[in-house]
C-alpha cells in the first residue's frame, strides 16, 4: 500500500497558502481531496493535488500557480492582450509557462508560425504533461517548440526575434525577481521584432501597487508604450492580479484589439476574454489609475 503524502501547507485536509511578504494577513484555503504528487525540483518545491471544488491544482515554492476551474482567465488575458495588440504575430515565445497554458492560448491564432516556450523547471512540464492535460496537451501541437533552460539567456540569443513575448511568472521574491527589473525589459526589447508587444504578469492592485508603479515606470522608460490591464480570478491574492501591456510601436493602441472576430468564433475560442473585456480591462478604479497615471 502506498503511502500517503503530506505537505506542510496542508493541514486537517486544508491547503493554505501563506506569505508574510507578499500577501500578509491574509491567507487562500483550498479544501484537498488528495495530494496526486509532491518533489522538490532543481528549482523548486512542486507539489499537485486535486481539490474538492477548484479541480487539480498546481503549487510552486507553496502558492497556487493554476487550477483547472479559473485558469482560463489568466492564461486567455495575459495571451490575448499582447497577441490581438500586434497586427500580425507570426513568432511568439513564452517566458515560464510550463503548464503549457498561454501556449495553448497562441496557438489559437492563425497566423502563429512558432509558439516557443522557454521554462528553467522541466518537472512543472512533466508534471503538467500527467496532470494538466487540458492545457499541456498543447505541447503536441505542431507549431509549438520548447527549450528547458534560463530565459535571460535565451533571450540573449534570439535577438530581434519574436513578435509577441510573454512572461507568466511567478511572484517577484527570488529568482523571478529579476524578472521585474529594466535589464529584464530591455533584453525584451532587443529581441523583439520592430512592432513587437510582450506582456507580462504584474501582480494585484489590492495588495502589490508600489511593485505596480515600479513596474510601470521601468517599462515605461523601455517601451513607448506601457500599459497596465486586470482580470478577475478567485484563487489568486485578492481575486484579481493585472499584466503590463508593452509596444515598440510609439503609435500602437493596445487598449483596443486590432482584429475583431464574430461573436460565434468567440464563444468558440475563449471563455473569459472577448473584445469587450479587452478595452475594459485597462479602464481602471480610481484610486489606481490616480497612482499610475492612466
Amino acid at each position: 500500500m502506498s503511502q500517503e503524502i503530506t505537505h506542510p501547507t496542508i493541514v486537517d485536509g486544508w491547503f493554505r497558502e501563506i506569505s508574510d511578504t507578499m500577501w500578509p494577513g491574509q491567507a487562500m484555503t483550498l479544501k484537498v481531496e488528495k495530494v496526486l504528487h509532491h518533489e522538490k525540483s532543481k528549482y523548486q518545491d512542486v507539489l499537485i493535488f486535486k481539490s474538492t471544488t477548484y479541480g487539480n491544482v498546481l503549487v510552486l515554492d507553496n502558492v497556487i500557480q493554476v487550477t483547472e476551474r479559473d485558469e482560463f482567465s489568466y492564461q486567455e488575458m495575459i495571451t490575448h492582450l499582447a497577441m490581438n495588440s500586434h497586427p500580425n504575430p507570426k513568432k511568439v515565445l513564452v517566458i515560464g509557462g510550463g503548464d503549457g497554458g498561454v501556449l495553448r492560448e497562441v496557438v489559437k491564432h492563425e497566423s502563429v508560425e512558432e509558439a516557443w516556450l522557454c521554462d528553467i523547471d522541466e518537472a512543472v512540464i512533466r508534471l503538467s504533461k500527467e496532470y494538466l492535460p487540458e492545457m499541456s496537451s498543447v505541447y503536441s501541437h505542431p507549431k509549438v517548440r520548447t527549450h528547458i533552460g534560463d530565459g535571460f539567456q535565451f533571450l540573449r540569443d534570439y535577438q530581434n526575434t519574436f513578435d509577441v513575448i510573454i512572461t507568466d511568472s511567478s511572484d517577484p521574491e527570488g529568482p523571478a525577481e529579476t524578472l521585474f527589473q529594466k535589464s529584464y525589459f530591455e533584453l525584451l526589447n532587443s529581441a523583439l521584432t520592430e512592432k513587437g508587444v510582450i506582456s507580462t504578469q504584474a501582480e494585484s492592485m489590492w495588495l502589490h501597487l508600489p511593485i505596480i508603479k515600479d513596474l510601470k515606470k521601468a517599462c515605461g522608460e523601455v517601451f513607448p508604450v506601457a500599459e497596465y490591464a486586470y482580470t478577475t480570478i478567485p484563487t489568486y491574492p485578492s481575486g484579481q492580479i493585472g499584466f503590463m501591456i508593452c509596444s515598440k510601436d510609439k503609435n500602437a493602441n493596445v487598449k483596443k484589439p486590432l482584429r475583431e472576430i464574430s461573436n460565434e468564433k468567440e464563444l468558440e475560442l475563449y471563455r473569459y476574454y472577448n473584445k469587450r473585456i479587452h478595452e475594459t480591462s485597462f479602464v481602471l478604479p480610481t484610486w489606481v489609475g490616480k497612482e499610475l497615471n492612466q
